[in-house]
């Protein structure tokens, strides 16, 4: 699909003949430039590239899958079904939030409450989705929520993703440096003031060739001894830097490995580093036992006991 041909693809005429005229066929040749540079080479602007680059990734790629989407959800539920019961702000910078994929997680999770069209649309009600364009925006919202926190009962802030957010700034080096540390300070003083989990997710990206990663975890081995990993150089590093991944509480690095996805606790002030197996259907994202089969329910209550330390590999390509 990545060879489809643009002019196979319904856009717009206007913007069709403008990838036809700068020689830009395919799908993937759209989708393998950042967005300023589809501006700077097509002279156009961020919103038409936008919605371009929208529809073409509608076309042939599979389709998104969140994994704040199944947190969103549990957090609205009831308490007497394992949830939070309040509201969520969802800041869904790339515009990826989907109302529908929410409805069917809920349904496929949790029929007994989606199956009546009631309880299902106050469930969906209860996630509060903002789309800022901009840093600037951003900051905006993140003043006006800490006054809506405590009077909306919201019980869960999610950010996806800092790093699309940041990506799109002209600012560089130390400037975005001093940017993310205000933003860093201030999320985690949004956790402190209302009490609520603030789920930010990150990307990852190139590093240069004179960038290299040196990290040290310490890892329990199932033999109580401790070993201590040193050094990890990786084509990948997070998106935002070591000074974002290091100002988390808690960091969950997902990762793919010999075909099986793990969600690892990389960073944790209560939880030794730990890796659970999950795969993604209908339902969302599922932890799943040691014996294969998916922990639903209070099931989920007794992961503490498992965890695959043995496999923990930690690299700075897989940092999200």
């Amino acid at each position: 699909m990545a060879n489809k041909l643009i002019s196979e693809i319904p856009l717009p005429k206007s913007i069709a003949n403008v990838f036809a005229a700068r020689n830009i066929s395919t799908a993937k040749d759209a989708l393998s430039l950042t967005e300023f540079e589809l501006m700077e080479l097509l002279d156009v602007g961020l919103t038409e590239v936008r919605s371009a680059l929208s529809q073409i990734s509608e076309i042939v790629a599979p389709p998104y899958q969140t994994f704040c989407l199944k947190l969103s959800l549990l957090a609205s539920l009831p308490t007497n079904y394992g949830g939070l019961d309040g509201r969520v702000i969802y800041i869904d910078v790339e515009s990826k939030f989907s109302s529908r994929r929410l409805l069917e997680i809920g349904l496929r999770s949790f029929p007994e409450i989606f199956q009546m069209k009631e309880m299902a649309q106050e469930m969906a009600g209860r996630v509060f989705v903002l789309r800022p364009s901009s840093l600037s925006e951003f900051t905006q919202s993140l003043q006006q929520i800490k006054v809506s926190l405590l009077q909306n009962q919201v019980k869960m802030l999610v950010i996806d993703s800092m790093a699309a957010l940041v990506s799109g700034e002209h600012e560089q080096g130390v400037h975005r440096q001093q940017t993310l540390s205000w933003h860093i300070s201030f999320i985690k003083s949004l956790a402190e003031f209302s009490r609520i989990p603030v789920i930010v997710t990150n990307q990852v990206r190139s590093q240069s060739h004179d960038e290299a990663s040196q990290y040290s975890f310490q890892v329990q081995s199932r033999d109580g001894i401790v070993e201590t990993l040193t050094r990890y150089d990786s084509h990948l590093v997070a998106a935002l830097g070591i000074h974002w991944a290091h100002a988390v509480t808690t960091r969950l690095v997902l990762e793919a490995k010999s075909g099986q996805r793990f969600i690892k606790v990389a960073k944790s002030p209560i939880s030794p580093p730990l890796a659970f197996p999950f795969h993604i259907t209908s339902s969302g994202i599922s932890l799943i036992s040691d014996e294969g089969m998916e922990l639903m329910g209070p099931e989920i209550n007794s992961i503490h006991c498992q965890g695959h330390n043995e496999i923990i590999n930690f690299r700075m390509d897989s940092l999200v």
